[in-house]
Order: C-alpha cells, then sequence, then structure tokens
C-alpha cells in the first residue's frame, strides 16, 4: 500500500521585474500566465489533476499507473492527490482549489460524496473541465461528464448470480456498505442493483437501507428472505471485517453477504471464517480486481463484478488532451447520462442464463490491463 500523504505539484509563475529595459519581459510573463489559465502552464503542457478518493485502495493505484503512463505519453503536466482514507472530502476540495490556482485544463476525480460539488462548480466556473471516474457525482451534472462503470448494473449481475445459486434457499442477508452518514452514487447503486438482481422490491432506489426486511425474492426460481442489516466499510478490510462482526451478532445465521468491494469482502470473509462461516456463506462483491479475482480462485469470494479502472482514468486523460487541442468535448453513452466503461461477471461457479467468464479469464484483464 502507498502511504496516504496527497501528493500534489505546485508550479511557481514568473514575475517580471518593473524597469524600462524588462517591459519586453514583462509582456511575456503575462502571456505565460494567460496560458497557464487556459491550462497550458509555464511550461507548454496541458495541466490536469488526477484526485481519487484513497490510495489505500488498490483500485485507485491502478488508476493512478494508468493516468501516469498516459501523460507520459501525451506530454500531459499530471499532478496527483489523494484523500487520507475513504470518505475524506476535505482533502478533496484542497486538491481542487490547488488545481485551479496552477491554471490545469482540467482534473479527473472520484468524488467522495457530494460535499466536493461545490468545489467542482468553482472550478468549473474558473474554466476547467471537470470529468468525474468510478463515481458519478449527485447531480450527474455536477461534472462534465463522467467515466464510470454501470454501478446498478453491476450490482444487478452479482445479485442475479446469488439468486440462481440459492435455487429456492432462503436468503439471510448481510449488505456490507461503503457509509453510514455520507451519501455516494456508487454506494447505493451497487447495493440496490444487488438487491435487484436478487428480485426484492426496493423502497427509494437511492437510498440503502429502507427496503422491507422479510419478504420474497423472485430471482432465480424464487424464496424467502431476511435482510439483517447495513453496515459501513468505508471500503476498507479492517472495517469490512467489523461490520460483518456486527452483522454476525446481530443474526448467526446469514448466509448472503453482499460487499461494496472486494477489500471490505475481504474483512467480511475474515470474520465470517472465524465464525465457522466461510464454507456456507455466498459472499459477492464488485471491483474484478487482480487479488479479487484471485480471491474467486481460492473459493473466497463467490463472484464479482469486474470494472476497468485503467481504462476510465486512460479515456479521461484523452478527453481533456483532445479538448485542449480541438476544443471537442466527449459525449456519455447513448441512453445514460454518463461514459460506461462496462463491467464482466467472474465466477467459476456459473449460473444459466447469466452471462459470465472464469476467474482465470478475468485474471486477464484486472484492473483493465
Amino acid at each position: 500500500m502507498l502511504n496516504d500523504t496527497t501528493r500534489t505539484r505546485f508550479s511557481g509563475r514568473m514575475i517580471a521585474i518593473a524597469s524600462v529595459a524588462a517591459i519586453a519581459a514583462l509582456g511575456l510573463a503575462g502571456c505565460q500566465d494567460n496560458t497557464a489559465t487556459t491550462g497550458s502552464g509555464t511550461s507548454g503542457k496541458v495541466g490536469v489533476a488526477l484526485i481519487v478518493k484513497t490510495t489505500t485502495n488498490p483500485y485507485f493505484i491502478a488508476m493512478e499507473d494508468a493516468a501516469k503512463a498516459a501523460a507520459a505519453k501525451d506530454g500531459v503536466s499530471l499532478t496527483l492527490a489523494a484523500g487520507k482514507k475513504d470518505g475524506d472530502a476535505t482533502t478533496q476540495i484542497q486538491a481542487i482549489e490547488d488545481s485551479i490556482s496552477r491554471g490545469d485544463k482540467g482534473i479527473l476525480i472520484t468524488p467522495t460524496d457530494n460535499t466536493v460539488n461545490a468545489a467542482i462548480a468553482k472550478a468549473r466556473k474558473a474554466g476547467l473541465f471537470v470529468i468525474a471516474l468510478d463515481t458519478a457525482p449527485d447531480p450527474a451534472s455536477a461534472v462534465d461528464i463522467t467515466f464510470a462503470t454501470d454501478n446498478r448494473a453491476a450490482g444487478v449481475a452479482i445479485g442475479k448470480w446469488t439468486a440462481g445459486q440459492l435455487n429456492g434457499k432462503k436468503a439471510v442477508i448481510g449488505l456490507v456498505d461503503l457509509f453510514s452518514t455520507q451519501v455516494a452514487s456508487v454506494d447505493y447503486d451497487r447495493d440496490q442493483g444487488f438487491l435487484t438482481g436478487m428480485g426484492i422490491a426496493l423502497g427509494d432506489p437511492n437510498k440503502n437501507g429502507d427496503e422491507a426486511p422479510t419478504g420474497k425474492y423472485t430471482g432465480g426460481v424464487g424464496g424467502d428472505y431476511q435482510i439483517v442489516g447495513n453496515q459501513p466499510s468505508n471500503g476498507d478490510e479492517a472495517d469490512g471485517r467489523t461490520a460483518m462482526e456486527t452483522e454476525l451478532s446481530k443474526n448467526p445465521n446469514i448466509n448472503v453477504v453482499y460487499a461494496i468491494n472486494e477489500p471490505a469482502a475481504f474483512g467480511a470473509y475474515e470474520a465470517l471464517k472465524a465464525a465457522g462461516k466461510e464454507k456456507t456463506t455466498l459472499l459477492v462483491a464488485i471491483d474484478g480486481g487482480c487479488t479479487g479475482v484471485k480471491e474467486v480462485t481460492q473459493g473466497i469470494i463467490g463472484a464479482t463484478s469486474q470494472q476497468y479502472p485503467s481504462k476510465m482514468a486512460q479515456l479521461g486523460m484523452a478527453a481533456i488532451v483532445k479538448l485542449a487541442k480541438t476544443g471537442k468535448k466527449p459525449s456519455t453513452t447513448p441512453g445514460l447520462g454518463f461514459f460506461n466503461t462496462g463491467s464482466q461477471l467472474i465466477t467459476d461457479k456459473p449460473v444459466t442464463g447469466l452471462t459470465s467468464i472464469t476467474s482465470a479469464a478475468g485474471a486477464q484483464s484486472c484492473w483493465g490491463n
């Protein structure tokens, strides 16, 4: 893991000394400042900031690596920044302010929650092109465009897989979500997508935890369900374990666990294993990272929806470079309010009628490599 220190670089501005002999140099310095405000910087390179949620998650490390490779290829001046942990809006807001001050052309951001919207609006007003990666803000119009997985569809896929595996057996469900007090579209889209795939009626489709705690699921051959509860994990392994321990203390008969991502899923697995429940519980997640796919191979995770953070970063970088050079802006996927970078169900226990690939195949495309 990388440390959580926010990584930002500050570029200086030329200051001309007023004298009769330096008038021409002063004019040149003024031109360079104007160039910087359009995102080219004093080096003449396009300036881009990549601001991710955290670098304790390999998902965002993969995103950074892809952005760095794209920057080197296209001669982009790239600045990296990250929250100290998932949910750290303060650091993201400061990184946006820094990007405005540098005169970057654009920002790529995985917004931690809606509290960063005001800073994004300020950046756009200053002329920066802002692209959300992975997590669409609410409203989606808060940014210029989002490059992301269709998180609800990814959730639906693992929900359908779970219902198919149950084959009518009662589902006692523990939901390991992202947050408890903050609201992020990636959180409710995945959770609510999973329940939709299970065939469980939703309350507010953009809110976790308001569905009926008991009832019938209609996925697969159908059956009874009970939702034990929703616990936050912050997308973190240790917090995922704590979340699962809390749910098991409420009901030790849990046999289905949904987790927001694979670090949280592995934490949940550790709690299940300590309770002797790991072999009798269906555990599903979303990410499809290299470690997560390996955990599918090992039977730790039953199924995961693979997404492609490297592709998100590559497309985002290319979009800002193209905008800087041609003025042409990227477009959303037809029928969606964002550009869908795709997902794929990974499992070694396929369900009839549900498209999936094996973990061996998934290992060839983890992180979008």
